[in-house]
């Protein structure tokens, strides 16, 4: 298993099915609502068993110098629980720090706050709605 950030259009069509699969096909949502319009900006690291098809992707970004943000975090049905989350999350705040981030930040669904929690992150305000269904809530973790 092996962490790696896409590099052909072929791993990104594999790299964004998967953030679609487990994170807008379950609301009914379309192909291409998994994207935004900051891509081209953010780091893509994903969590491979072989042959580049990814298990696990996550994106990180930042909104100022010293913070980023992860978004999409999606670790395939198969693979949870196995720490692949907690793995691609550490290297995601690595490059986070590397890059000169203090602190992340993230949207947690309801269902994963806990894995959050068990990785350092604290929330920050109260619950919100978003995709109009879902429970979030804004998480940050010092990286120091």
């Amino acid at each position: 298993m092996s962490i790696c950030e896409p590099e052909s259009s072929e791993d990104f069509k594999r790299y964004y099915f998967l953030r679609w699969k487990i994170l807008r096909k379950p609301l009914d949502l379309p192909l291409g609502s998994e994207r935004d319009d900051i891509e081209d900006k953010a780091i893509h690291l994903m969590v491979c068993k072989k042959d580049r098809i990814p298990i696990a992707v996550g994106r990180l970004h930042f909104n100022s110098d010293e913070e980023a943000q992860i978004r999409f975090m999606a670790v395939d049905e198969r693979y949870q629980g196995k720490g692949i989350g907690t793995m691609l999350l550490k290297e995601l705040e690595r490059r986070a720090r590397e890059n000169g981030a203090r602190y992340v930040v993230l949207n947690a669904r309801e269902s994963v706050i806990n894995f959050y929690r068990k990785n350092g992150y604290f929330a920050v305000g109260k619950p919100f709605v978003l995709l109009e269904t879902i429970y979030h809530l804004k998480m940050k973790k010092f990286l120091y």
